[in-house]
């Protein structure tokens, strides 16, 4: 099984996207971190390792998308309420963060989105496991 999880982002200017997680709450690992590179701790063994482009290049030989133009990828993490997903996107907004849609409510799952200021986009959500309808795909109660 998976011992760690890493997500790997290019960045355009590292020292405003560490401002910007800071404001969010998020602390990082000054063990992996550098004028390269930080290491964001989002949980236990998560972790986004936010690389400026030339670094983030290294490591393929692929062209590095635009992400305010482009969709590569969605970031989804879950929090331990709804307070603290609307706690998340409104600091995420106030810090310079873009609106990315209207909160999504299915009354067992509630969640919002924010595009960070390097135009990766980030669903922030919360869970109530035990209220999962029984006709969401894979629920098997």
């Amino acid at each position: 099984m998976v011992q760690q999880i890493f997500i790997n982002l290019p960045v355009k200017d590292l020292k405003k996207t560490r401002e910007f997680f800071s404001k969010l709450g998020f602390t990082f690992n000054e063990q992996f971190s550098n004028d390269e590179a930080a290491s964001m701790v989002m949980g236990e063994n998560i972790y986004a390792m936010l690389l400026v482009e030339p670094f983030f290049k290294s490591f393929h030989n692929k062209e590095i998308g635009d992400a305010t133009k482009t969709a590569q990828m969605i970031n989804a993490i879950a929090v331990e309420s709804r307070a603290k997903v609307d706690e998340l996107v409104d600091a995420a907004l106030a810090s310079g963060g873009s609106f990315v849609k209207n909160p999504q409510d299915h009354g067992w799952m509630y969640g919002r989105s924010f595009a960070d200021i390097n135009g990766h986009q980030w669903e922030v959500l919360y869970m109530d496991e035990t209220a999962v309808p029984d006709d969401v795909a894979g629920n098997n109660n």
